[in-house]
């Protein structure tokens, strides 16, 4: 197969539930993605996050999960976890809602997509525009209306996995997001309206 040409793969979405647990631990692996993130960056306050940083984290989502709380959804090719997108109502990310940078626009309710991890394997085959679509259907399918994003606006060069896990604009705008706000130099806040 060309270098260029792209595998078709089918993505299956589910959301991350305790029955699912051990397919978050063997997606994220070891690092817990990014640098023991275990995605509790925006659910946490940055002192408990750096504290718990690797073990910690990965025992804290473990708590969410346990909860009944859906903090997101893996995605599947062939039974096999090979992505996550980390999305939930704005309200669940404590440290979201304490930032300066993203603060809240108005008063809309809003489900905030947060992260975007792909296995390595499967990085660079088309995936995200799927993984958003499987985000767009979960949402609309627990009643959102809106999806916001916050994707780091481009610079030169490839951008490193710490700076590009929220996405880039253009890979929400293909799927209909748009911007309602740019924050600072590189955050835009970017949403989908779910139409009917």
């Amino acid at each position: 197969m060309d270098k260029t040409e792209k595998k078709k793969f089918t993505l299956d979405p589910k959301p991350l539930t305790p029955d699912r647990w051990s397919d978050f631990e063997a997606l994220f692996g070891d690092k817990g993605a990014y640098g023991g993130c275990w995605c509790m960056w925006w659910r946490i306050t940055r002192r408990e996050f750096e504290a718990g940083q690797g073990d910690g984290n990965r025992l804290a989502m473990k708590t969410i999960v346990d909860s009944g709380e859906i903090p997101g959804l893996l995605f599947y090719v062939d039974d096999h976890p090979v992505a996550w997108c980390s999305v939930a109502p704005r309200e669940n990310y404590a440290s979201l809602n304490r930032s300066r940078v993203l603060k809240k626009v108005d008063d809309t309710p809003v489900w905030s997509l947060v992260c975007l991890f792909v296995d390595k394997s499967f990085r660079n085959q088309g995936l995200i525009q799927e993984i958003l679509k499987g985000a767009i259907d979960y949402v609309r399918g627990q009643g959102g209306k809106v999806i916001e994003a916050y994707p780091t606006a481009p610079r030169e060069g490839r951008l490193p996995p710490v700076s590009s896990y929220m996405g880039l604009p253009s890979m929400f705008e293909k799927v209909g997001f748009v911007e309602v706000a740019r924050p600072s130099k590189s955050k835009l806040i970017m949403r989908f309206f779910m139409d009917g």
